[in-house]
């Protein structure tokens, strides 16, 4: 069995992503991991759009004042970056919650409005300590796909058994990941009633159940404003690694006085769901990277297919290929070079590349090409149309 290589291994020799002194933890993504990112964007943002989620985005530099009202200040100073503006002290964003809270604000709500379901994808900043660095594992520029759901405390359980559902589909989508979840109780030093807390922890034990997972009690280890569930996942050497979240808060809505008026035109205090479903994207696709040792599936592969052309006469054709392919949404390039069709192979399996096309005269003549598929070597002759149905119907599946 080959040894297994890390997502830092990988990103270099795939072409992803690379980190730099200039700035330390934070990774500079490089055109081929961005379609990575981008192509879990849009399926996270499908995904939401389905289930009436409003996306909005809020600013990463953000006044004191704000976390010291959300109680973040007390908690989690120490992990916040700072800078001084025309006097006064402003905060590189470490989460979103806070300014989340400001949204809903902005308007009167009802029990009508509720669930009210804000999606953010935005950078977050954590100062984590030079030593603990890990590659997309721990960094300190975060990309969060975030959630606030705001519910009423009978909507509590629903809404809690609905994002487990939303989390369990998600990671189906990605056949290697093998999860974990746990729920982390309250901690020695936290906010809130302990009653409330009861309440939350008793809401997502249920949900757990109902959905017939097994999970392990994390006693203490749940966040300042209230628990949550952890799913974990194990990297190539089987270290876990915490993914998704889902949160019950109690605190935020008290502190920032928010409310929506009732069914009899009573003013209640809604309950605040945190939740990510990849936890951050950097640490997402890092286990991804491993998992598929970047082999990626072919929705998700930076290249989709590689035409090789053999000899000079085809190249024309070849490029009428590369243009049918684009048109019909296929990430495809072409390899015009010199060498032999065995070494043009030899690099596009080196590479990770699912579809390999190769094309010579008698292929241009048939309108066709020859198909080697990633794991399952030649399939033979296609005529050009069919290859391309094939290729889209596995992107459409999220094959």
């Amino acid at each position: 069995m080959s040894k297994l290589l890390s997502h830092q291994e990988l990103g270099t020799q795939l072409d992803l992503y690379s980190f730099h002194e200039v700035s330390p933890g934070a990774a500079f993504w490089h055109p081929k991991g961005m379609v990575i990112f981008k192509e879990l964007e849009k399926a996270i943002r499908e995904a939401l759009e389905k289930q009436d989620y409003r996306e909005i985005s809020t600013p990463i530099l953000v006044r004191k004042d704000l976390f010291e009202k959300s109680g973040h200040y007390e908690f989690y100073k120490d992990l916040m970056f700072s800078l001084k503006v025309d006097d006064q002290t402003f905060f590189l964003k470490p989460m979103n919650c806070p300014e989340s809270a400001i949204v809903y604000a902005t308007k009167t709500r009802s029990w009508r409005d509720l669930p009210l379901r804000f999606s953010e994808i935005g950078r977050l900043h954590r100062k984590e300590l030079s030593g603990v660095l890990n590659s997309l594992f721990r960094v300190r520029q975060i990309t969060m796909d975030d959630a606030h759901i705001y519910v009423s405390v009978d909507q509590l359980f629903e809404e809690i058994d609905r994002l487990i559902n939303l989390i369990k589909n998600f990671y189906a989508k990605f056949k290697k990941l093998e999860t974990a979840y746990y729920l982390a109780t309250r901690p020695d030093k936290a906010m809130g009633d302990k009653k409330l807390w009861e309440k939350a922890e008793g809401a997502l034990a249920q949900a757990l159940e109902k959905n017939k997972i097994k999970y392990e009690l994390q006693p203490k280890e749940g966040a300042f404003y209230g628990p949550k569930i952890e799913v974990h996942v194990k990297d190539a050497l089987g270290r876990s690694w915490q993914l998704g979240t889902i949160q019950v808060d109690f605190n935020l809505a008290e502190r920032f006085n928010l409310s929506f008026a009732n069914a009899e035109g009573k003013k209640e205090r809604p309950v605040v769901i945190h939740r990510a479903v990849f936890g951050s994207f950097e640490r997402f696709i890092g286990i991804l990277v491993e998992n598929y040792q970047g082999a990626f599936p072919v929705w998700l592969s930076p290249i989709q297919a590689r035409i090789l052309t053999v000899g000079e006469q085809v190249e024309d054709y070849g490029e009428k290929i590369r243009s049918e392919f684009s048109q019909n949404g296929i990430r495809v390039e072409i390899d015009n070079a010199d060498e032999t069709v065995g070494k043009k192979i030899r690099n596009a399996e080196l590479e990770k590349i699912p579809y390999i096309l190769v094309v010579g005269k008698k292929e241009e003549e048939s309108r066709s090409v020859a198909v080697r598929r990633r794991g399952e070597g030649d399939l033979g002759a296609l005529k050009l149309s069919a290859a391309i149905e094939k290729i889209k119907k596995e992107i459409e599946n999220k094959i």
